[in-house]
């Protein structure tokens, strides 16, 4: 029976804090080096459609605990009124023009970086996931809440491995690849997922 303890075995602890580290340094340095870049995003993002710049949603972190998750807005405003909670899609008509761009190229994801300058993500790491799919996906896809003993990352291996993922069945085959990552914490698989993330960012090849 896979346990918790077993699967989390092989994660160095000091790697861990270095890991932390790392995502400190690098968090402030980018968020100084770009907020003239994010400036101008929120401008265009403002004079394109009504709504906030930014989109705030809470989502869960390390041992499930919530907290509020930072992105430019690239939907049009209340995009869930009507739908309720679902998966966002390819071609999703919700998305405004900036916000292809901005998905497309993962620029979407940059005020994360204020998350992980915080300590609630990590650069590398499963992608956060809002409570309601969390709940709904536990129930289908056993050891699920495994996911959770690790920080969420801007980018994962299941990021870069898989693709999109709109469906119960794609969370299903994305988790592989999160527990993968989990059970194989390092240093190198961490610069591997780094350069495939960069790889697709100057590919322009973000979805």
């Amino acid at each position: 029976l896979l346990q918790k303890e077993t699967v989390l075995g092989t994660v160095n602890s000091n790697y861990v804090n270095i890991k932390r580290a790392l995502d400190i340094v690098f968090a402030g340095f980018f968020l100084l080096l770009l907020s003239p870049f994010m400036l101008l995003i929120s401008l265009a993002i403002k004079l394109e459609s009504k709504g906030p710049v930014f989109f705030v949603q809470e989502r869960l972190g390390m041992n499930k605990i919530p907290f509020d998750c930072y992105k430019f807005r690239t939907m049009i405003k209340e995009a869930e009124s009507k739908s309720g909670p679902v998966w966002a899609s390819l071609g999703d008509e919700r998305i405004t023009g900036i916000g292809k761009m901005l998905r497309k190229t993962r620029m979407d994801e940059l005020p994360q970086l204020y998350n992980i300058l915080v300590g609630e993500m990590s650069f590398i790491g499963p992608r956060p996931i809002r409570k309601f799919f969390a709940d709904q996906l536990a129930t289908v896809i056993p050891f699920y809440d495994l996911r959770f003993s690790v920080q969420p990352g801007l980018s994962g291996w299941a990021q870069v491995s898989y693709g999109y993922a709109a469906s119960d069945d794609d969370q299903r085959e994305k988790f592989e690849y999160d527990l993968f990552y989990i059970q194989n914490v390092s240093l190198i698989l961490d610069a591997m997922i780094l350069i495939k993330t960069l790889k697709t960012l100057f590919q322009v090849q973000g979805k």
